[in-house]
């Protein structure tokens, strides 16, 4: 692949308005070849706020998997990134993710995670989330994933699940070829754990985790996972 990677970074939103500004302002200092903002329905000022930074705004349903694809399919980058919205990575942390994808058979992977907040019980669930990872070889959609655009053609995208849809992505990408982990860190918001109670949220992801893995299905898991902003 040619030294010049174009990167498309692809952020879903969903009435993201409070911290969308600062959020597009870092991935500006990242200058990747192309933003994208896809929208699923926002009634607040997010849209408005995208428009300041992209042409690139694509609006549609609602549905992380279904705005990540609707996103995908007009990025022309080489690798996408795609990045939550409330989430940032440093511009170091972007161009180890350059050097990895251009120096190797890699055919994507995620950063390390790094909830923001100085909560030693926040801390504690990183660590732990970052050892599942390395040992299990699994991330999360929180954790920033990248992908070559070909790849991610060959996996037609995203399983248009209304959850755990990062989940069943990255198992499928494990099996097309090696990925990488790499130890540099996707910051991601703390609100969720913030608002609905640490060891809560804690619990409960786990416990959609592992559902979804024996089979539940999903349209019933997401009744347990709501909206936070």
């Amino acid at each position: 692949m040619d030294s010049l990677l174009k990167v498309s970074i692809i952020v879903p939103t969903y009435n993201e308005a409070q911290g969308l500004n600062e959020t597009l302002t870092q991935i500006q200092q990242l200058c990747p070849h192309e933003l994208i903002v896809s929208d699923g329905g926002s009634d607040d000022q997010t849209l408005e706020i995208a428009e300041k930074f992209t042409d690139h705004v694509v609006k549609g349903f609602a549905g992380r998997a279904l705005q990540m694809n609707a996103g995908a399919r007009i990025a022309t980058g080489d690798i996408f990134l795609f990045l939550h919205a409330d989430s940032r990575i440093e511009p170091v942390s972007y161009q180890k993710m350059l050097h990895s994808l251009r120096s190797s058979e890699k055919i994507g992977g995620a950063f390390s995670l790094c909830i923001d907040s100085n909560k030693w019980s926040l801390r504690l669930i990183t660590r732990l989330a970052n050892m599942r990872s390395k040992y299990l070889r699994m991330a999360y959609g929180d954790q920033a994933f990248f992908v070559k655009n070909s790849t991610f053609q060959q996996m037609n995208g995203f399983a248009e699940l209304p959850i755990c849809e990062d989940i069943d992505f990255f198992k499928r990408l494990r099996k097309l070829g090696p990925i990488i982990l790499l130890n540099e860190k996707a910051f991601t918001s703390p609100r969720r754990w913030m608002k609905e109670g640490i060891w809560f949220t804690t619990l409960r992801n786990i416990l959609i985790a592992t559902l979804f893995e024996l089979g539940f299905p999903p349209r019933i898991l997401t009744k347990w996972y709501q909206a936070i902003r």
